[in-house]
């Protein structure tokens, strides 16, 4: 995969960008005509501005900036987003403040960063029983034991 397709929605905004040349994510930026403030507990949709075309047989993955949920406690609130293949518009990114400020979002910004990641998808076939495995129905916390 040498490239993605991005449809700029809004001439201010922002393509995707690297930090380094082996980030896995690539930076979503905010596309904001004014700033946004979101108060704690609280969420606002931030646009970035921008489509783009996620290769079939794969997704992209919205997942929180670690600096942006450590220091200001803003977070993806679905904790991560999927943008299917054959969606089309707007990525935007529901942020949560997780924090006990305030917290202002400034166009611009990165805000989110976006995974490209191959998908399967098998068929779901129901069957009586499920093979034996070691582990068995062990749940949370079941293999530290």
């Amino acid at each position: 995969m040498s490239s993605i397709r991005v449809k700029k929605l809004n001439e201010k905004a922002t393509l995707p960008t690297y930090g380094s040349t082996a980030a896995a994510g690539a930076d979503l930026y905010a596309c904001l005509d004014e700033p946004i403030t979101i108060a704690p507990g609280e969420t606002a949709w931030v646009g970035t501005g921008i489509a783009l075309e996620v290769p079939v047989g794969c997704a992209g993955l919205i997942y929180a900036r670690s600096s942006l949920g450590t220091k200001r406690g803003l977070a993806p609130a679905n904790k991560v987003g999927v943008v299917d293949s054959d969606y089309r518009g707007e990525i935007r990114v529901v942020l949560l403040n997780h924090g006990k400020v305030s917290q202002t979002v400034e166009h611009g910004e990165r805000i989110a960063q976006f995974v490209i990641t191959p998908v399967l998808t098998p068929a779901y076939e129901e069957v009586e029983a499920l093979t034996d495995t070691q582990r068995g129905t062990g749940g949370f916390g079941s293999t530290g034991k």
